[in-house]
């Protein structure tokens, strides 16, 4: 209703509730500026917190953005990170409503993102019962395929494993698929951002359940398949443990007649923790302070 230029912004909430996420990403830590251009950032650091909010069932509306950039950083660097806002924003209708810059030695983004129900439920991490089934949406692995082939100074001399290193610099969340999974009586969802073991962890202690996952299910794509090959790696590992796909994992109740979007790669059993068919593994996925 009023973005940027006064004190605050005015944001409508039409649903009488607000769905809030916030992310903090660091160069060096989130992103590098040798291996990703000011555009991937912003669409990057965009993605990842309108993907918190899409996991709630949420439509997301508006981002607020905490800037912190060096004095001698290029104003064309920053043309390109707000184009980045700017279109990834786009693509679900949402928009940036302000923000604050600041002077800092690296480049510090802390981006908050706000959503909109649309008067449904909000779909939590505790609502996992036995009985039910456990499905995907949206890619997996890919991200850390593209960040292995970074790391190992692979060039990308191939479309696959230029996908991949695209997946890295620049996720594509299933944003549609949060609120049509809380359509479709979805009890539990995150998004994938550490790893799905480690975030399906999250899951199983909320609700106080074992989530078991067969790794047959799961649809290794072709730039995984390409980059394990050029890095002699599991691709699996990659899929169960790589993080930044963003993908939406969420819990159904059996006979859910589920859209191709959704593969269900797992059920909810009493227990606890995960369990991998077949596969000696820990949690995996990326924890900062383990």
């Amino acid at each position: 209703m009023l973005g940027p230029g006064d004190d605050a912004a005015l944001v409508a909430a039409p649903d009488g509730r607000v769905v809030v996420s916030t992310d903090l990403l660091l160069e060096g830590r989130h992103f590098r500026r040798d291996w990703s251009s000011p555009y991937d950032v912003g669409r990057k650091a965009a993605a990842q917190n309108l993907a918190d909010v899409a996991a709630m069932g949420a439509v997301p509306t508006a981002l607020v953005i905490g800037l912190g950039i060096p004095a001698d950083l290029p104003v064309t660097w920053l043309d390109g990170l707000t184009d980045g806002f700017r279109d990834e924003c786009a693509v679900v209708g949402a928009s940036v409503a302000g923000g604050d810059v600041t002077r800092c030695d690296l480049v510090v983004l802390g981006v908050t993102a706000l959503g909109d129900l649309g008067g449904r439920a909000a779909v939590r991490r505790d609502g996992a019962r036995p009985g039910q089934v456990v499905a995907v949406a949206g890619r997996l692995g890919h991200a850390a395929a593209g960040l292995a082939l970074l790391d190992a100074g692979v060039p990308a001399r191939t479309d696959a494993l230029e996908r991949a290193v695209a997946a890295h610099r620049r996720p594509c969340p299933p944003y549609q698929e949060g609120p049509r999974a809380a359509e479709l009586g979805a009890s539990a969802m995150l998004d994938v951002s550490d790893g799905l073991l480690q975030d399906l962890g999250h899951v199983a202690a909320a609700s106080g359940v074992r989530i078991e996952l067969d790794p047959q299910a799961f649809a290794v794509g072709e730039p995984v398949l390409a980059a394990a090959k050029e890095l002699a790696a599991d691709p699996l590992e990659w899929v169960l443990t790589g993080g930044e796909d963003h993908a939406l994992a969420a819990v159904f109740p059996a006979g859910v007649r589920l859209p191709a979007t959704w593969q269900v790669v797992g059920r909810v059993v009493e227990g606890e923790g995960i369990l991998v068919y077949g596969r000696e593994m820990g949690r995996g996925g990326w924890d900062h302070f383990r």
